[in-house]
């Protein structure tokens, strides 16, 4: 039985890994700018999340789209800043460090996952070659 338009386990493993790199990109971006109170616009910076999507059974996968998380800033008093308002308070940006050290995590371990099924593919063609040997 054969599979048409299909990628062999090395292409999905390979997409796996550009995928969870550009996630953890991203889940860096959060981290790096979690105390940013202006992003150049007037307003803090707002979390961005990773979208993927797969071209059909057995493709892969590949970013679809980088969203901006449209919740709510968070409001902190800090009556001395000056981006505050006349009520003391300044808005941060709605990034959750917790939640992204768990994303974070959860990234890191696909990543891997998708290195072993490259070191196992690696090791069956290693002995595959021996065995013709």
């Amino acid at each position: 039985m054969e599979i048409e338009n299909s990628l062999g386990p090395i292409d999905i493993a390979i997409s796996g890994l550009r995928a969870q790199n550009k996630q953890i990109e991203i889940i860096s971006s959060n981290v790096a700018n979690a105390r940013t109170t202006n992003a150049g616009d007037g307003e803090p910076y707002r979390r961005l999340e990773a979208a993927f999507k797969s071209d059909g059974d057995l493709s892969g996968v590949k970013l679809d789209q980088i969203l901006t998380d449209t919740s709510d800033f968070l409001k902190v008093s800090d009556p001395g800043n000056p981006l505050a308002d006349e009520d003391g308070y300044i808005l941060m940006p709605n990034v959750n460090l917790p939640v992204e050290m768990m994303n974070l995590t959860i990234a890191t371990r696909m990543y891997q996952a998708n290195t072993a099924v490259l070191k196992r593919y690696q090791q069956m063609v290693e002995t595959t070659i021996e065995l013709l040997r």
